[in-house]
């Protein structure tokens, strides 16, 4: 899993400094810097992010500030050198903070705690279905089928309808597990029975593979 980060910092020193603790780091990849709130606000409507490496002392508006405007923000590590901006910080549920200077180890530690929370996750799904909430667990699902505007979501006890599309769904499970193997179709990978000729076998159910996905999910079986 791929962690995408935004660094917001007006020091250069600062953004280059994150640049190479993230460029360290397997899980981390950067979608993107920016030199203050504005630029933020800008890119954060066009690219969406797991993770703010997010200054609290910028001109004109504050990380802090900035951060508490958002719509559905993504996860922040504050990063500053005031540690009397720390109280704050957590006050708006930031994962870390981190006070300038800081060592590779307390980087690490900081971004593991992203992961772990990232992981937790996506063990659930919420589904809406027939005007209800589901908190569905990721692993129960065997595979999923599209019907025009809505999806129907499989599991081993039950059948869920919601308007959703395959593209919607994919996005939100982890796509280490998940395949779309057909315009209609998605599977979970490890409930997978076996593969003959076209289609694939998920206990009495036959799924068609097609043409256009059938080289990338081949891939997949055999990587």
């Amino acid at each position: 899993m791929k962690i995408k980060c935004a660094i917001i910092d007006d020091e250069p020193s600062s953004q280059n400094i994150l640049k190479h603790l993230i460029g360290d780091v397997d899980f981390l990849e950067i979608a993107g810097v920016c030199n203050d709130a504005v630029d933020a606000m800008t890119f954060l409507k066009e690219t969406k992010v797991d993770l703010l490496f997010l200054d609290i002392n910028m001109p004109n508006l504050s990380g802090i500030s900035f951060y508490k405007m958002l719509n559905n923000p993504p996860l922040v590590i504050f990063t500053t050198a005031y540690s009397e901006y720390a109280i704050e910080g957590f006050d708006v549920n930031a994962i870390d903070y981190l006070l300038k200077p800081f060592s590779f180890e307390r980087f690490l530690k900081a971004v593991q705690k992203v992961k772990n929370k990232l992981v937790l996750e996506k063990e659930f799904i919420i589904i809406k279905s027939n005007k209800k909430l589901y908190q569905l667990k990721v692993n129960d699902i065997l595979f999923i089928e599209a019907l025009g505007d809505y999806i129907k979501i499989y599991t081993k006890d039950k059948v869920l309808v919601s308007y959703k599309t395959l593209g919607n769904i994919l996005s939100l499970l982890p796509a280490n597990k998940y395949i779309q193997i057909h315009k209609s179709y998605i599977i979970n990978q490890s409930k997978l029975d076996f593969v003959e000729g076209n289609q694939v076998t998920i206990g009495l159910k036959k799924i068609p593979i097609g043409q256009k996905f059938k080289i990338n999910f081949l891939k997949r079986l055999n990587s």
